[in-house]
């Protein structure tokens, strides 16, 4: 049995949570998400509670069901509290910047790098250019953009210059002693 399945979504003050046949909507003050689901399982609004249950016990069933108890749970977070992802520079001379709606790295590289911000999310830059801050509603959005702009310069494990995320920690490795 699904542990994370069982749990009900709790749904907070000011979210709304809409249930059709194959396709599910929150809306929030931070804006609206949609998610369709197949008929393995079943989403029903309870008060203000989302209750997901499957309709058998086939494997198939019971990995959908904490599947899309998850994604339910994080539609309701998004839209009310959202989602933050922060990534740090580290490289001398790497560092970035918002330019209207694209986001301009300097990696080291002979050029640099004009990422475009999508729609739906915003992008700030702190500590002189060597954090970048990435927040938005659509948790996937989020952390897609933000793996996107880290492997533009993957951190390397020798001198630990590149893009990592704010908690991932790199583990250094030794280098070449040198000795004959």
């Amino acid at each position: 049995m699904s542990r994370i399945g069982m749990k009900p979504v709790q749904v907070p003050q000011g979210v709304k949570v809409t249930v059709g046949p194959d396709l599910v909507t929150v809306e929030g003050p931070k804006g609206k998400l949609t998610q369709s689901y197949i008929n393995e399982v079943e989403i029903a609004v309870q008060g203000a509670t989302v209750v997901v249950a499957r309709k058998s016990d086939s494997k198939q069933a019971k990995a959908y069901h904490g599947l899309y108890r998850n994604l339910v749970n994080n539609m309701v977070v998004g839209v009310s509290a959202g989602f933050t992802r922060t990534l740090v520079i580290n490289g001398v001379g790497y560092r970035a910047e918002v330019q209207g709606e694209a986001l301009m790295l300097s990696l080291g590289y002979s050029t640099d790098f004009g990422v475009a911000i999508p729609k739906g999310l915003k992008a700030v830059v702190e500590a002189n250019g060597q954090k970048v801050v990435i927040t938005g509603f659509d948790r996937q959005l989020v952390g897609k953009f933000a793996s996107e702009v880290r492997s533009l310069r993957l951190p390397e494990p020798y001198k630990g210059k590149g893009i990592r995320y704010e908690e991932e920690k790199i583990r250094k490795k030794v280098g070449k002693t040198g000795v004959k």
